[in-house]
């Protein structure tokens, strides 16, 4: 099959998967209101000028419709959202708006104690503000002709909600908020924006979790890089929100080698993401990115800058960093070669802290976009340190598309990630696996 068709397919069999419903935006805008590949983005998104001081504070928050909503006698179901934004600190110790939701469980909690909340992590949307996962709580699927936006997430937060558990939803830093660009798996960013979330949850009027409430983190790919950093960084960052339980999928602990990994698949399109947001972060890398990039990289970058998964993967599919180069160069060559941008790469390993509470680590063994090896090694580093880990090795055949292996045991182990972690959160212990690490694939 032709790479463009076997790309089309393997976008529709993941959309179909999902089972989200088809929602159109309008185009019709006010002069001042962003506009996204078509998409209006709410006013609700723009920042203030001025933040609360302290992390986790409210901005503001407002009700957010669910797509997906069926009427209860109890409520309706899954339960009743409101649309956060909060105040957190980037990885330049600056003031950050982060938007998100929170969800409030018609379910009750079966579990002992007073209803714990579980912090959801994003896996990749991309980096254009309407691919925000909040947004895709209220638009499933967007198909307007300019983007494709596929809310995937959705199916880990219902079936969370429908354990009892709270959720709250991080969008991360400048996806969704209109004031700065996505930093792209920026560990610090993404982990202080996962704590944060429970913070503003716990704050909002009307929910039912308090500083009592048990706190779950929960992710997967880029979602489990965040949840991992966040695991890492609570001790030090986040001292009041003591973690019961951190379920890291797939996360992209070493970002020299998924850079490599990504590089000419099926989203290749995240090497755009990744560079845009370490400019972010580090302005001081801008002159290097631009003698290494040519007029297609730098066009790339600009194009991707606005891009979800969806947009991603039909426009630059199977496209090799060799194009954007100057010299010809792959981009993981460039860094190796580059004492700054490898720094800079390094600074983001996950795994160098001992993560805070029991941590589940679970890897495909075929998962060759996020590679295998690097998530198991995270399983191995905190094992060195000690930590209380579960490693979960989802063995699954390899399908030849690197993007399906990826995402196929995001599936397959999820009801079991979300029962480890609802144990986790009902008081249960759990033994640590290292010692049998060895022996593990």
């Amino acid at each position: 099959m032709p790479a463009r068709r076997k790309l089309l397919a393997t976008a529709v069999t993941v959309a179909a998967c999902l089972g989200a419903q088809a929602l159109s935006f309008t185009t019709a805008t006010a002069a001042d209101e962003v506009v996204s590949r078509g998409v209006t983005i709410p006013a609700f998104y723009d920042p203030p000028a001025t933040l609360p001081a302290a992390d986790g504070a409210l901005v503001r928050s407002e009700p957010l419709p669910l797509a997906l909503s069926l009427p209860g006698l109890d409520g309706p179901l899954p339960g009743r959202a409101t649309r956060l934004m909060y105040k957190s600190t980037d990885s330049n110790g600056r003031p950050v708006a982060v938007t998100g939701a929170y969800i409030e469980p018609t379910a009750a909690w079966q579990g002992s104690g007073p209803r714990p909340v579980v912090a959801v992590a994003p896996g990749t949307q991309g980096q254009g503000d309407q691919c925000a996962a909040s947004l895709g709580l209220e638009h499933p699927l967007t198909l307007n002709g300019q983007t494709v936006t596929v809310g995937y997430e959705d199916l880990a937060i219902y079936r969370l909600l429908a354990k009892g558990t709270a959720v709250v939803v991080t969008d991360y830093a400048g996806l969704g908020a209109t004031d700065r660009l996505h930093t792209y798996v920026n560990r610090v960013d993404e982990g202080h924006a996962v704590l944060d979330a429970v913070r503003a949850a716990r704050s909002l009027s009307g929910a039912s979790v308090n500083s009592a409430s048990p706190v779950g983190l929960f992710g997967y790919s880029q979602g489990g890089g965040a949840t991992a950093a966040a695991a890492e960084l609570q001790s030090s960052y986040a001292p009041d929100v003591t973690l019961a339980g951190t379920y890291a999928g797939a996360a992209p602990a070493d970002l020299t080698s998924v850079t490599k990994a990504i590089d000419g698949s099926e989203l290749a399109g995240a090497l755009g993401w990744s560079l845009n947001g370490f400019l972010q972060s580090d302005p001081a890398l801008k002159p290097l990115a631009e003698a290494h990039l040519n007029a297609a990289g730098k066009a790339a970058l600009t194009d991707l800058s606005t891009m979800c998964v969806g947009d991603a993967l039909l426009g630059y599919g199977y496209t090799k960093s060799t194009r954007w180069t100057t010299d010809g160069q792959a981009l993981s060559d460039i860094i190796a070669s580059t004492p700054e941008l490898k720094a800079f790469l390094d600074s983001q390993r996950i795994g160098t802290l001992k993560p805070s509470g029991p941590v589940r680590v679970a890897t495909g063994v075929s998962d060759n976009l996020v590679p295998h090896a690097q998530a198991r090694q995270l399983a191995v580093d905190w094992c060195h340190k000690g930590a209380d880990v579960t490693y979960k090795a989802v063995v699954l055949p390899d399908v030849g598309s690197a993007l399906l292996n990826h995402f196929a045991p995001l599936l397959t182990d999820q009801g079991a990630a979300i029962s480890w972690l609802t144990d986790r959160l009902a008081g249960r212990p759990t033994t640590s696996n290292c010692p049998t690490l060895p022996v593990q694939p």
